[in-house]
């Protein structure tokens, strides 16, 4: 009897220590299509479409060329993160942190950025159209050539960040921070920058056409 008992014991607590990593391992994301979801992780030319990555440390990251449409991404890490040609499409990013990510090229079309940050990230050519960047932290970030036509940037923080050449018609910049932003020769046709602070911002050549609250 007491072998039994003991032998009994001792398979409890087998498994109740097998069910440790099990379910610690069902917290986290581990592997998702082929792509080690961990800070530093190369993950080029993957499709990750609708992953669920909300909160995960993906700092320093490759996914250039990757598919990550409709990925939930709120509140990841991403600093320093190449998303350089990716398709972001529809994926929401609110709050996520993206300071001097590289989102050249990418597309990020209807995605939600609402609260994330931006600072310093490179968005040169980026398809941003339809997207939401409400309350973002955009700060000397690069939106050049960038296509953000009914994007947008209410509340949003863009001091100093280079807007030129960018796309925005239709764009709402309603109550944002553009203090030394650039607009040169940037599409503003129909926007909407009322409330906006826009002391010491550029407009050179913009086209303004319809535009509220513009110079």
């Amino acid at each position: 009897m007491p072998k039994t008992r003991a032998a009994l014991l001792a398979t409890l607590s087998a498994t109740a220590l097998l069910a440790l990593p099990l379910s610690a391992a069902a917290q986290r994301p581990g592997n998702v299509g082929g792509c080690d979801i961990r800070r530093g992780t190369l993950c080029t030319n993957m499709n990750l479409n609708g992953a669920q990555l909300a909160g995960v440390n993906l700092a320093n990251s490759q996914f250039t060329r990757s598919d990550l449409s409709g990925a939930d991404l709120r509140r990841a890490t991403l600093d320093e993160a190449n998303f350089s040609q990716a398709e972001i499409a529809g994926a929401t990013l609110d709050e996520a942190s993206m300071m001097r990510a590289n989102l050249r090229g990418a597309r990020l079309v209807g995605a939600s950025l609402k609260g994330a940050n931006l600072r310093n990230a490179i968005l040169q050519n980026a398809d941003l159209h339809d997207a939401d960047f409400s309350g973002a932290q955009l700060g000397g970030a690069d939106l050049t050539n960038a296509r953000a036509e009914r994007t947008r940037f209410d509340g949003a923080d863009l001091q100093r960040a280079n807007l030129r050449a960018a796309k925005l018609s239709g764009a709402s910049f309603a109550g944002a921070k553009l203090q030394g932003a650039n607009f040169t020769r940037a599409q503003l046709t129909d926007a909407d920058l009322t409330g906006a602070d826009i002391a010491q911002a550029v407009f050179l050549n913009a086209q303004t056409d319809g535009c509220k609250g513009c110079p």
